[in-house]
């Protein structure tokens, strides 16, 4: 009987240093850069510091220089965790096999069409035949909605990958592009000034949100305490101020059937950007 107890004790200490180990281990956050590196991490470091404090876990904010970068990273698994659009999220699930942690609560993504406040142009038609400019070939609401339904709605353009959404914006404001690809939650959080020189153009349907995603050798125990800390952020109204300036409202649990709205597109592979 002592024998018994001895063991499974020596059991449950096991357990608990597999547990211990892993949250001394430094996750990596890998955020895609639809901004610059500076004003992400500005945006990203309060949250991140929010789930260190609750969960125990060491956790670094990281970005890449442009999209296909961070594509690249999350294709050799690079990132523990990782907020990616929602085409990555239906790439990368399958492979390397990042899995659904949560997303924002009662939202849908829209990309939108921009030009300047003073544009002449108020019809998509008008665009036929111009230079556009998107963050990224698989940037999904901001290139590759607006790029499918321009070319359902047969009007030719010329796209032209600017890396950022905050860059797009800049290149419509400063005329060197007539119309530019975005989300809305970016356009609401570029200085005012930019937002004043813009106007929404055209607006997509809505379809599910970025994911938060773990890699798949982060386990159950870390992941648990990671949905349980944006939970109660959440729940925390004196939390609420930071996720506004995110351009978030609340975190829910996510399942990977979720994105099985963008699944329906037909996309699989970064290698068909534009549907």
């Amino acid at each position: 009987m002592v024998v018994r107890h001895i063991f499974r004790l020596s059991i449950c200490l096991s357990l608990l240093c597999v547990v211990s180990v892993a949250m001394c281990e430094t996750l990596t956050f890998g955020i895609v850069p639809q901004q610059s590196a500076k004003k992400l991490a500005e945006t990203w470091q309060p949250l991140i510091d929010c789930l260190e404090e609750s969960t125990s876990l060491s956790i670094e904010f990281q970005t890449a220089k442009d999209i296909p970068t961070f594509e690249a990273r999350l294709a050799n698994g690079d990132y523990d965790i990782a907020y990616m659009n929602p085409y990555h999220y239906v790439v990368f699930s399958d492979s390397p096999g990042y899995q659904a942690l949560v997303k924002q609560k009662d939202k849908k993504i829209t990309g939108i069409i921009v030009v300047r406040a003073d544009s002449p142009i108020q019809t998509l038609d008008e665009l036929n035949g111009m230079r556009l400019a998107f963050p990224a070939p698989a940037a999904f609401a901001a290139t590759i909605i607006p790029s499918a339904h321009l070319r359902q709605q047969n009007i030719s353009i010329n796209p032209h990958y600017v890396y950022s959404h905050d860059s797009v914006y800049l290149n419509v404001v400063r005329e060197f592009f007539p119309a530019g690809g975005g989300i809305m939650r970016t356009l609401g959080t570029i200085d005012e000034a930019t937002q004043q020189n813009l106007r929404v153009l055209w607006k997509s349907p809505g379809f599910t949100p970025h994911a938060i995603a773990t890699h798949p050798d982060v386990s159950e125990d870390v992941r648990m305490a990671l949905e349980k800390a944006f939970l109660a952020l959440s729940a925390d109204e004196s939390k609420q101020a930071l996720l506004h300036k995110m351009g978030f409202t609340q975190f829910e649990g996510a399942h990977n059937s979720d994105w099985d709205d963008v699944r329906a597109l037909g996309i699989t592979s970064l290698a068909r950007p534009h549907l």
